[in-house]
């Protein structure tokens, strides 16, 4: 099945099921209060709290979400920069938040880490069923952003570094910068070494695709950076993307993800719209415009969606 075939399929409903193990955190309140039931048939007439993680691009899109969803007539509310996965999901369920922006691959991984679905189809299919009673996936967009484990020229050629495979060769010897969750993580440590057998010297814990991690790549304080891939310092410094041939980071298409106390049908038209729209390249554009021009974020997702038609 085609990325379009499967939009129309299902854009009318997601499937959500139990998962007992899916948030093994205890955390259920960003306010350390007791969860929120997710009952009632779906309604956003009460507005709609969005969440994002502590990245550039999410919070883009967090306020593209907001842009999209005020010009259908949904009142929204943006909470930015909230953490990572493991404390947005459980925001999601207790009711701190009702939405969030999400990457199939990532998600999936992290909901249902022994899973083998790598095709954007298949991955959508099993995160409906990985999914937290309560929760679903809306169809996913044409943007994606995946993972990258990048180096600089200088070091690709000092230890002939092309794939993540060739890691290996230099076992005990690089030091990789990342995000703290990366070290924990099957796209990030852990897969690396039970699917490349890689070794690192040291894990340094910095930011995701941040100033903390560019920059230490840049210094030479870490051999290895894990960045986004719609990230445009890769290309302005002319820095190493190292291949995948083993398949290890599963494609990220953007993707909503709703508690279903508010997935009526006016907050999963605006999203898809949202998201047959934006393509990768406007989204790295987008990211530009905030990392490198210092612009708001906020401001910049307001100008895009009116620029294309998604708001007044």
């Amino acid at each position: 099945m085609n990325r379009r075939t499967l939009l129309g399929a299902l854009a009318g409903a997601a499937v959500s099921v139990p998962v007992l193990t899916a948030c093994g955190s205890g955390i259920t309140s960003l306010d350390g209060g007791g969860s929120a039931g997710s009952g009632g048939s779906g309604s956003s007439k009460g507005g709609v709290t969005i969440g994002t993680a502590n990245f550039t691009e999410n919070q883009v899109l967090g306020y593209l979400y907001a842009a999209v969803l005020e010009a259908a007539g949904v009142k929204t509310t943006v909470r930015p920069n909230l953490g990572t996965r493991e404390i947005l999901i459980p925001a999601l369920k207790g009711g701190d938040i009702d939405l969030l922006p999400e990457y199939q691959g990532a998600l999936l991984h992290y909901l249902a880490p022994k899973s083998g679905a790598t095709e954007e189809g298949e991955m959508q299919n099993a995160l409906a069923m990985a999914l937290p009673a309560g929760l679903q996936v809306l169809p996913y967009g044409m943007a994606e952003d995946s993972d990258a484990f990048v180096v600089t020229r200088e070091t690709a050629r000092k230890y002939g570094l092309s794939t993540l495979a060739d890691l290996a060769k230099q076992n005990g010897k690089l030091v990789v910068g990342a995000a703290p969750e990366v070290k924990k993580r099957e796209v990030g440590v852990v897969g690396l070494k039970d699917v490349y057998g890689v070794e690192f010297k040291e894990f340094k814990s910095l930011d995701s695709s941040g100033p903390l991690v560019k920059g230490a790549l840049k210094k030479g304080d870490v051999d290895v950076a894990n960045l986004f891939t719609t990230d445009t310092d890769i290309q302005a410094n002319d820095w190493v993307v190292l291949s995948d041939p083993k398949n290890l980071i599963p494609g990220q298409h953007i993707v909503p993800l709703v508690a279903d106390r508010k997935a009526d049908s006016t907050v999963r038209k605006a999203l898809a719209e949202l998201g047959n729209v934006l393509t990768t390249a406007q989204l790295t554009e987008l990211n530009r415009q905030v990392d490198k021009d210092k612009k708001d974020p906020e401001d910049v997702a307001n100008t895009y969606a009116r620029q294309h038609g998604l708001a007044k």
